[in-house]
C-alpha cells in the first residue's frame, strides 16, 4: 500500500526522503538550527526543492555551516562564492549567511544558546496542529511574526515571517504534517514537549 504524504510532496525521491525523515522533526542542536535557517533564507523566491538539491554544495561552501568560520568570510570570499554554480549566486543571499553567522555568534556570546533563543517563540515545545489539508495551513503566524522581528533586530537577514514559518515547520517547532499524512503521528511522538 502506498504511503499518504503531505500533498506538497512531489514524486521526487529526494523530496520524499526529506519529507519522510527530516521535515517536521524536532531539531534542538543550535548549529543545525542555524544551518536550516540560512537554507530557508536561500529559498526566498525559489522552490524548496531547488535549495534541497543544493544543500550539500552549501555545506561545502560554508564550512558545514560553522558560524565561527563563516563569520570570517571577506568581500573576496563573497566574490569567489558568486562564481560557485553549486549554490544560488545571489550576492545578498550569500552576504546574508555571513550576517546571520555574526548575529548567531552575538546571541551565543550573550550566554543564550541559539536553540533556546529560537525555541522561545513556541515556549520551548512543539505546537501540534491538526490540519486536514494543506489549503488550511498558514504561511505565517503570530509566532513567526515575533521571530522574524526579533531575528531582524539581532542582525539576521532573509528572515521574514513566511521564511520563519517555513523554518518552524521544517525544524518541528510546529507539526504541520496534515493529519492524513503517515508522518503526522511520528512527528507528534517526536515533538519537543
Amino acid at each position: 500500500m502506498e504511503k499518504i504524504r503531505c500533498s506538497w510532496v512531489s514524486e521526487d525521491k529526494t523530496y520524499q526522503t526529506y519529507h519522510d525523515q527530516v521535515w517536521g522533526r524536532a531539531v534542538t542542536d543550535s548549529q543545525e538550527l542555524f544551518a536550516k535557517l540560512c537554507l530557508d533564507g536561500q529559498q526566498a523566491g525559489l522552490s524548496w526543492i531547488t535549495i534541497l538539491k543544493k544543500q550539500s554544495n552549501y555545506e561545502a561552501a560554508f564550512f558545514n555551516f560553522d558560524p565561527q568560520l563563516i563569520s570570517r568570510l571577506t568581500d573576496e570570499d563573497v566574490e569567489r562564492l558568486m562564481q560557485n554554480s553549486g549554490i544560488v549566486r545571489n550576492r545578498l543571499k550569500i552576504q546574508s549567511i555571513i550576517k546571520n553567522a555574526k548575529a548567531y555568534l552575538s546571541i551565543e556570546a550573550s550566554g543564550v544558546s541559539f536553540s533556546d533563543y529560537i525555541w522561545q517563540f513556541v515556549e520551548g515545545k512543539t505546537i501540534i496542529n491538526t490540519w486536514p489539508t494543506k489549503n488550511v495551513v498558514p504561511t505565517s503566524t503570530t509566532q513567526s511574526d515575533k521571530m522574524a522581528k526579533a531575528l531582524k533586530k539581532q542582525g539576521f537577514s532573509f528572515v521574514g515571517t513566511t521564511i520563519c514559518y517555513a523554518f518552524m515547520q521544517a525544524v518541528g517547532m510546529v507539526n504541520d504534517h496534515t493529519t492524513d499524512c503517515f508522518c503526522y503521528e511520528v512527528s507528534c511522538q517526536d515533538a519537543k514537549r
